[in-house]
């Protein structure tokens, strides 16, 4: 497994006061992803990332490692004691699946492969 942190996010009660935040902040620019019934704003540079609007919970930044062979980088998960859910598509883009650590610490696996067709 690749130890590169290639995408994070970072949820938001309201994504237009996050992005600013981030702006002024860090400089960063920002440009919608273009995904229907989501807002969700992605970071112009590397690594990705992306700022969403969520009305859950949700709070920290996930963070996104890439890996070669999610597969295989799920079984390993889950052979040291960590969980995680089955691969889900991104059309286009490649494979992501969401992950919990030992400590409870969530995190996620991401594999390019851009002949990855929509759900059905």
């Amino acid at each position: 497994m690749a130890a590169t942190i290639v995408h994070f996010e970072l949820p938001a009660a309201d994504a237009g006061r996050a992005t600013a935040f981030y702006s002024g902040l860090l400089g960063w620019q920002f440009s919608e992803a273009g995904i229907s019934d989501v807002d969700y704003r992605m970071v112009q540079g590397e690594p990705g990332g992306a700022v969403y609007q969520t009305d859950d919970a949700a709070r920290g930044v996930t963070i996104y490692f890439g890996t070669d062979d999610i597969d295989a980088s799920l079984a390993k998960v889950r052979e040291l004691g960590g969980s995680g859910d089955d691969k889900a598509p991104v059309a286009g883009i490649g494979w992501f699946a969401r992950c919990t650590d030992t400590e409870g610490n969530a995190f996620s696996l991401f594999q390019s492969d851009d002949s990855v067709a929509p759900p059905t």
